[in-house]
């Protein structure tokens, strides 16, 4: 229950009615229940999706859902997403790109990384099924945490410093299986077949920008964590929309 919470409070700003003392690793050891703090902020989603849906038109309703879990989570993926966009944009090799994401100042490609990022999650949940609608909101944060732990297991580090580093010390094998087993079964519980397809993908998705990165810097930053889950989220909703045939052809599966 305590890693729990432990999660819950790193990943989100929802208030907890009491403080606990952190020991070395337990950032890294909470990593296992990644998923199921993902689950809980899907659970908040819907709740709050259930309210806003019977006083305002659907377009409205969810774009306040993207800013609900905007603001929900302190911004700080989305932190991580601007400043990785920043990196990929600046000249220069592996310093150079550690540098520019450091760098507390938003960049232009960080700006449009971020506004591409919300208006796609924005249309890809606007086209979901009203009828898929409250699974898609339980089960797209839940992947976007697993990726998180997924990027985390197993690296290297980049630099020696910030909460990246923590979670590497911390996380190991072990939460990696549980976060697996954990999303899987919820996946496919929301889901059915969909929802592995759906891991599937995003677990690809993630192995390949993983790769990308040890290549590139030599391992991963707090950053390109969350700069992960951002785009896990995004890919996510978008797989969903294609799933269920509101677009073209559909991929009837």
């Amino acid at each position: 229950m305590r890693l729990y919470l432990i999660a819950i409070q790193f990943l989100t700003i929802i208030p907890l009615p009491f403080s606990f003392k952190f020991e070395e690793g337990d950032l890294g050891r909470s990593m296992s229940l990644f998923p199921l703090a993902g689950l809980t902020l899907g659970a908040v989603l819907a709740g709050t999706d259930y309210i806003l849906s019977a006083i305002l038109p659907r377009d409205v309703a969810d774009l306040l859902l993207v800013a609900f879990l905007a603001v929900i989570t302190g911004v700080l993926h989305l932190d991580g997403l601007a400043d990785v966009c920043d990196g990929f944009a600046a000249r220069g090799g592996r310093e150079r790109f550690l540098a520019v994401m450091k760098d507390s100042w938003i960049g232009a490609a960080g700006a449009v990384g971020l506004v591409l990022t919300l208006l796609l999650k924005y249309e890809a949940l606007l086209h979901i099924p009203a009828e898929m609608k409250r699974d898609a909101l339980f089960c797209f944060p839940m992947m976007a945490r697993f990726a998180q732990v997924q990027m985390t297991v197993g690296s290297s580090k980049a630099r020696n410093d910030g909460l990246g580093s923590s979670f590497i010390l911390g996380a190991g094998w072990r939460q990696l299986l549980f976060a697996v087993v954990t999303t899987i079964a919820f996946s496919f519980f929301l889901l059915g077949i969909r929802g592995l397809w759906l891991f599937i993908a995003a677990y690809l998705f993630t192995w390949v920008m993983k790769a990308r990165f040890h290549k590139k810097l030599g391992g991963i930053t707090g950053d390109i964590i969350g700069f992960a889950n951002e785009l896990n989220e995004t890919l996510c909703l978008l797989i969903l929309v294609a799933m269920s045939g509101t677009g073209g052809a559909g991929m009837n599966i």
